[in-house]
């Protein structure tokens, strides 16, 4: 792994919490004591936190409003520096050491300038990425690859991936074109280059999508996956697929089961597909490391700026991942 300078502890590490159940306004930073890491533990000196969907979905009350969970501290990856590890801290790459610059993913608290992780959480951080992009590449990659293994997508294959211009699309779009696929991308026309310069066929969604998506794909649809959980994707989705297994869904659970399509993901119902993003961490990092997969930030926030991020996260504009920086 790479190491990175001595870094000095705050005493008393700021994270982001939710106070309480609603929007971004509910989210604060307070200052928490970081404890010092146990057997297989290993503490991290954050450099940047990836924002996800998910994380404004659990304290919106999207998947339940229980109080005894409040407050709630958020993010489920990030990027940092090793400073103190506890006994038998190995990770998917071999033992963790002080000094070392990891990703850690799947956690709990990211949002956070210091934090105690499991080692098997930690790969090393690939050297061409910074640190915000390194802080987004796991969740929307293992995200991503689950999807494509979910849908058995291959080459000859021609997929529809709604939402190609966002955290997950612009990684899937990426892997699936290393698989021999043909991709072609739902995105606003400002986002329509980018996904060229990305291997894909880039088309606007909305109104007539199934028949401007037809006079793209001469030969047919043969997966789609939905990454935005609009009921267009659903509906345009079902309408040129004809093998319903090879419709998958990371966003719109109640519809996959109404319809017999798959969710994967955190979702009710979904499949969590543990055991393949496990393995795809490593490889992910992998393909990074060797330039093969563009992990695209389109702004950065300051930890105490969490709320601002989390509402341009829900405005849904922004191309590809926000990071925040403590």
């Amino acid at each position: 792994m790479r190491r990175a300078d001595f870094w000095f502890a705050p005493d008393m590490p700021a994270v982001v919490v939710a106070a309480g159940y609603g929007g971004p306004e509910v989210l604060s930073v307070v200052d928490q004591p970081t404890p010092e890491p146990g057997p297989g533990q290993a503490r991290i000196a954050v450099r940047a936190a990836g924002v996800n969907p998910i994380d404004y979905k659990l304290y919106s009350g999207g998947y339940g409003s229980d109080p005894a969970r409040l407050p709630m501290r958020l993010g489920f990856e990030a990027a940092g520096v090793v400073t103190a590890v506890g006994p038998g801290a190995v990770g998917p790459a071999g033992p963790v050491r002080v000094g070392d610059e990891v990703i850690a993913y799947s956690i709990s608290g990211g949002y956070a300038a210091e934090l105690v992780a499991p080692a098997s959480a930690l790969v090393p951080r690939p050297a061409e990425l910074d640190w915000p992009q390194a802080a987004g590449l796991m969740l929307a990659g293992v995200t991503a690859w689950h999807g494509l293994v979910a849908a058995n997508v291959g080459a000859g294959d021609t997929v529809l991936m709604h939402g190609a211009a966002g955290g997950v699309g612009l990684l899937a779009v990426q892997l699936a074109v290393a698989r021999g696929a043909r991709v072609i991308g739902t995105a606003s026309a400002g986002n329509h280059e980018l996904l060229r310069e990305l291997g894909a066929v880039p088309v606007t969604y909305g109104p007539g999508l199934a028949d401007r998506v037809r006079g793209l794909a001469a030969d047919g649809v043969t997966a789609a996956l939905d990454l935005v959980g609009t009921a267009e994707a659903v509906d345009v989705s079902l309408e040129l697929v004809p093998d319903r297994s090879r419709i998958v869904t990371i966003a719109a659970f109640g519809r996959a089961g109404e319809a017999g399509i798959k969710a994967i993901g955190g979702g009710p119902g979904a499949d969590p597909g543990t055991e393949i993003r496990d393995a795809a961490r490593l490889r992910l990092a992998e393909l990074a490391g060797q330039g093969s997969l563009r992990v695209l930030v389109s702004r950065t926030f300051p930890l105490a700026d969490a709320a601002a991020a989390h509402r341009a996260s829900i405005a849904g504009h922004t191309t590809g991942k926000i990071a925040l920086i403590p």
